[in-house]
């Protein structure tokens, strides 16, 4: 059950209406949404609306009162929590620009970054979509490197390249034609993990066409925090997508194949996490079987020296393995925390 605010009825009264609609769901991010709307506040494109989703937040009296000063300026929208995606369309049934812009509420941009993404849709009218690298920031040891540095996006983000893993959508980077959203069926209500990637999959699919400016817009903001079962339930979900794909009507054998490739990456992920788990329980021999099966897929260094001193001394490993430097996946995939749109796997640490 959703409730609208007096601003939100205010602002719903007939006037002219913006050429964007930026979209925030916000869960538990009080202490990061004023980074975010002071971003949004200094963009040199300002003819937008702003349309927050309180999504049933559990620290909702503390994110009232950091948005307190900003009420004025943005549609504000509380509900029960229902998860990102239904956030999301609650917000895009609202929204009264032509383009979407989706801006998780922990993330935050560069000052040009809607008049540099508003020009690219101008230019080129037959895209659909376009997003930007991103500056990685916050407590993880990528921060300091550009999200493309570490999944990059190769060739054109087509559904069979968006299949395959080879091209990877930023979703708080992303500008989009509303339209475009609508036509596609909106976010999945079902899914609460990859649900941007399931979007832009049936995008793609029904001929919407996908662009990466290759300019740093985005500052994507990493939580060391992020828990194994979180990253688990990421690659699950991104597997059930897969696989939900593979058994649609009409796939082409190139899109089998990106299908096939992407689950097998995906899968030795999965093993990879519960490894890392494992270890971190005690669980020895669990550890080194999942790990085993993992480098099967990746055949890295980093993970035979780990199945060595799993055999050799599993509980000096323990203590240490949270040192280990995070390493390369051949090529590059996801990663989310919970619900927070696309992320990173292409490095895993160990």
């Amino acid at each position: 059950m959703r409730s609208e605010t007096a601003n939100e009825k205010s602002r719903s009264q007939p006037t002219e209406a913006p050429r964007v609609s930026i979209i925030m769901p916000a869960y538990r991010v009080a202490e990061y949404i004023v980074a975010a709307l002071d971003s949004i506040l200094a963009q040199t494109f300002t003819d937008y609306e702003i349309i927050i989703i309180n999504d049933g937040s559990p620290d909702t009296d503390e994110f009232e009162l950091a948005l307190e000063p900003y009420r004025k300026r943005v549609v504000y929208i509380k509900q029960e929590n229902s998860g990102p995606s239904a956030a999301r369309n609650v917000a895009i049934q609202k929204a009264r620009g032509e383009f979407l812009a989706f801006l998780d509420a922990d993330d935050y941009w560069e000052p040009n970054y809607l008049k540099q993404q508003l020009e690219f849709l101008e230019k080129n009218r037959s895209v659909d979509l376009v997003y930007s690298d991103a500056l990685l920031v916050g407590g993880s040891p990528l921060a300091g490197r550009t999200f493309m540095e570490i999944t990059p996006s190769r060739g054109e983000a087509t559904f069979e390249s968006l299949l395959g893993g080879h091209c990877t959508v930023i979703l708080s980077g992303t500008v989009v034609r509303r339209q475009a959203v609508i036509d596609a069926g909106l976010f999945n209500e079902g899914l609460r993990y990859a649900e941007d990637y399931d979007l832009w999959l049936r995008m793609a699919k029904q001929g919407s066409r996908l662009a990466y400016q290759e300019q740093v817009l985005l500052n994507k903001r990493m939580h060391s925090a992020s828990l194994s079962s979180d990253r688990v339930k990421l690659h699950e979900s991104a597997l059930s997508i897969l696989e939900k794909t593979r058994q649609e009507p009409g796939l082409s054998q190139q899109g089998r194949e990106a299908i096939a490739e992407q689950s097998a990456r995906l899968t030795a992920l999965v093993k990879l996490e519960q490894g890392k788990a494992r270890l971190s329980q005690g669980d020895f021999a669990g550890a080194q079987e999942a790990i085993r099966e993992a480098n099967s897929f990746f055949t890295h260094w980093k993970l035979r020296l780990t199945l060595f001193c799993l055999r050799r001394a599993p509980q000096l490993l323990r203590r240490i393995y949270g040192f280990f430097e995070p390493f390369h996946s051949e090529r590059g995939n996801r990663d989310q925390s919970e619900g927070r749109g696309q992320s990173l796997t292409s490095r895993v640490a160990l």
